[in-house]
């Protein structure tokens, strides 16, 4: 073999990585179908397998191409990044990461950055590559130009497993479109798309960032499904989950035997009431991570905004916690200046980035300048749910009808602030659970 072992990577593929500055990390880490020049035999094709695990011994990618007996990786010098090129490789091939961590125990590990994965209950990270061709410029353009405060938005959110059982991303695709143009919405919000372990779940704890989940069909499914919107002038918004991931043995939790992730203390790193690991927004490597997942649905499957889940369990270091069961930050407070400082840049950057597409929080406290710009000082959302004015309203209208009289400022009380951010009325999905009855 006289061909690059790393598959064309080399260690100034990951400065920006480093300095928390790439925003494409699926382009260079994960997997890739790529073709190197071999000095004796000219071009040869393959699979280039890489991983960032900076603090474990040794680590092997395993799959039937090698009866899942394992090729040991090699580092990249100076990377803490893990690579190899195998030869004859190519698209749909199963693959995990086995790691060795510095206490001497094997973890097995599906891919951070995979871009497709076997269907539950089976976790393997499956080796994609689109072919998609998309047929939606004149959205694209549309979007480019629009100004999401001066035009009308009216979203029908759904659990896509939910809205109808047993259905492909094709399927839905005719029905979905035929149902939410007759009802008038301007746009669908998908509850979470990215590959989660829990079959009954909503969703909301990721195991698989980067991989539309296999439920529904392959990635370039869902591709042709939010073509289709598009094509009818339907807007798409995909809920997305930066705020904590799960502890599943195969996922991103303690990924090289150590918290690479998430924080060590877990004051700072677990949510005790959610069962989840947080993220540790302070390391440039998790901000790439995160921006670049981001940026991923934006770019790679023309996703037009994000609803950010659970802000205020970002932004509160004392989120759901009693005294003594967390960390004040650096000046005694109970703010998450990194995790404020990361949902600054990731909005920064994508509406820099990505013109015309929107960002939304949902944030359950009054946190000042949610959607104010962060050259203001803000947090640089474009919308945030009003969670009070959905409580408020669900309140009075649970009340007797005659009583409802002597309740009016349960409805006009949020006119006191309606106009401190840029709100979006909602009426979700947590609102019809959990007894609360449906509307």
């Amino acid at each position: 073999m006289a061909h690059d072992k790393f598959g064309g990577l080399t260690g100034w593929d990951f400065e920006g990585f480093h300095s928390g500055g790439d925003t494409e990390i699926w382009k260079r880490l994960g997997s890739q179908v790529v073709t190197v020049d071999d000095d004796e035999r000219g071009p040869v094709t393959g699979v280039r397998f890489s991983v960032w695990a900076p603090n474990a011994e040794r680590v092997q990618v395993v799959g039937p191409f090698n009866w899942w007996t394992g090729d040991d990786m090699e580092l990249i010098p100076g990377t803490g990044v893990w690579g190899l090129f195998v030869e004859g490789l190519g698209e749909e091939t199963l693959y995990k990461f086995r790691v060795l961590d510095r206490n001497g125990t094997w973890h097995e590990k599906v891919d951070p950055v995979g871009k497709f994965a076997e269907q539950a209950p089976a976790n393997a990270s499956i080796v994609y590559e689109s072919k998609y061709i998309w047929s939606d410029d004149e959205w694209m353009e549309k979007r480019a130009k629009s100004k999401a405060h001066a035009e009308p938005m009216s979203i029908y959110e759904l659990h896509l497993g939910g809205w109808r059982k047993g259905k492909s991303y094709l399927e839905l695709a005719e029905e979905l479109v035929e149902y939410v143009t007759w009802q008038g919405y301007t746009h669908v919000e998908f509850m979470p798309l990215a590959e989660h372990p829990f079959e009954p779940s909503w969703g909301y704890q990721v195991t698989g960032y980067f991989s539309p989940t296999s439920r529904f069909g392959k990635p370039d499914d869902l591709r042709y499904l939010i073509d289709r919107l598009h094509q009818a002038g339907i807007g798409v918004i995909m809920d997305w989950v930066p705020g904590h991931f799960p502890k599943d043995a195969f996922g991103l939790g303690r990924f090289d035997g150590t918290a690479l992730y998430e924080h060590e203390d877990p004051r700072q790193g677990e949510h005790t009431e959610w069962g989840t690991y947080i993220f540790n927004y302070g390391r440039n490597e998790v901000k790439s991570f995160l921006v670049s997942n981001a940026l991923y649905w934006i770019k790679e499957f023309h996703v037009d905004g994000l609803r950010v889940d659970a802000v205020a369990s970002m932004i509160y270091l004392d989120y759901s916690r009693n005294e003594g069961e967390w960390v004040p930050n650096e000046h005694g407070g109970r703010e998450n200046l990194e995790a404020i400082d990361f949902l600054r840049y990731v909005n920064r950057h994508l509406y820099e980035r990505e013109p015309g597409v929107v960002m939304i929080a949902e944030e359950s406290t009054s946190f000042p300048g949610v959607t104010k710009p962060v050259d203001d000082g803000g947090l640089g959302f474009g919308f945030k749910w009003n969670m009070g004015w959905m409580n408020d309203s669900l309140r009075y209208l649970e009340l007797n009808p005659f009583h409802r009289q002597y309740h009016h400022g349960e409805m006009t009380f949020a006119m006191v602030y309606q106009y401190s951010e840029n709100f979006i009325l909602p009426i979700s999905h947590d609102e019809v659970v959990h007894g609360k009855g449906s509307m």
